[in-house]
């Protein structure tokens, strides 16, 4: 087998996940319990590939010693050569488990749109980029909760903001971060001329309270009443929240449940995860190894992706990669096909990165 794997922090992998699960099984309670749970839910799958490797090595000397007898030298050799195959892939699926992992990876997001540079068009057409998310998202099991919206005057958004719950959410959207731009003819275009527009997407992992601190003393909360298109009030109440968080002049501002309640919930969710953004950013920039790799820094004034209708392509600039499916993608039906190569570029940046320590 030509991948060469640590045993020593296999067997430490293995010990570990043991560990944790006795902890939990001995009534592990409160903050404690979260804990070792999402770690036992981490370490459960590297484990698991763990175990597959040994039991085929098992299998492999099982099947070499064999070829010491002439009556089972052709059946053992048959054996032999799909056992070091079958080893071969276990062990870049293990070597692949062991990467560094975002430890935000598997939670849920919050994403913004937001219309560039284009007037009328960029707000639509970040209204399309909103309906391709919610897609996507629908065909992955997961929920699209509206946090808040700015209509554009024709359709679509001037800006746009909601969660999306589902277990691996950030995993696989967080390379939409940057500027998206279209190259289409408006339906307000009576010569027939290709506008170029532009939206900008941010994606954020949902924080959790223990993530961030945040000192109720440092909020001014304002509650007034909820407004739709055109300004005009969409109910009688003053449900709608904003949040400043006054130390950093951080402001959220949630109204699309009629529930006062509910809509600072969901702007304390909103404050937390800007702010969980905000701080990993930080930390990204001050990292000595800077992580941006051929797939970008996420940066949200980085240009990642081109629209182009008349073509029916979408080009995605990081990878150089070109997708004669514009209607699939729009639809989040062929996202996948875009998202996939770029964990795929993510993942082999990190094991040049590991192979260079």
């Amino acid at each position: 087998m030509s991948i060469e794997l640590p045993t020593a922090k296999l067997d430490q992998l293995v010990a570990r996940h043991a560990e944790v699960e006795a902890l939990l099984a001995a009534g592990a309670e409160g903050e404690e319990y979260v804990r070792l749970g999402r770690e036992f839910s981490d370490l459960s799958p590297v484990v698991e590939q763990v175990r597959a490797l040994r039991a085929a090595e098992r299998d492999l000397a099982d099947a070499r010693e064999l070829l010491a007898d002439p009556e089972m030298r052709d059946l053992a050799q048959s054996e032999v050569t799909r056992l070091e195959a079958e080893l071969e892939t276990l062990a870049k699926e293990v070597r692949l488990a062991l990467l560094p992992k975002d430890a935000m990876d598997e939670r849920g997001v919050i994403l913004e749109v937001r219309a560039g540079t284009g007037g009328d068009e960029a707000a639509l057409f970040a209204g399309d980029l909103f309906r391709m998310y919610a897609r996507y998202a629908a065909e992955k099991g997961w929920s699209v909760e509206l946090l808040s919206e700015s209509e554009g005057t024709v359709g679509g958004y001037k800006e746009v903001v909601a969660a999306v719950h589902g277990r691996g959410a950030y995993a696989r959207l967080k390379f939409e971060s940057g500027v998206h731009r279209v190259q289409r003819v408006p339906d307000t275009e009576t010569s027939g001329r290709i506008h170029t527009s532009a939206a900008t997407v941010a994606v954020l992992p949902e924080a959790e309270d223990v993530d961030v601190d945040i000192n109720e003393s440092d909020l001014r909360i304002d509650v007034y009443r909820a407004q739709g298109a055109g300004g005009q009030h969409v109910n009688k109440t003053e449900s709608a929240v904003r949040i400043t968080h006054i130390p950093t002049g951080m402001v959220v501002a949630v109204q699309d449940e009629r529930s006062q309640h509910r809509n600072k919930a969901r702007a304390m969710a909103l404050l937390r995860s800007r702010m969980l953004d905000e701080e990993r950013q930080k930390a990204d920039a001050n990292r000595a190894a800077d992580r941006k790799g051929q797939v970008g820094s996420g940066d949200r004034s980085e240009r990642i992706r081109t629209y182009n209708f008349p073509q029916g392509r979408v080009t995605d600039h990081r990878i150089n990669l070109t997708l004669y499916k514009l209607d699939e993608v729009m639809t989040g039906q062929a996202l996948d096909e875009i998202i996939d190569p770029l964990l795929t570029e993510h993942q082999a940046s990190l094991m040049a990165a590991a192979d260079e320590a």
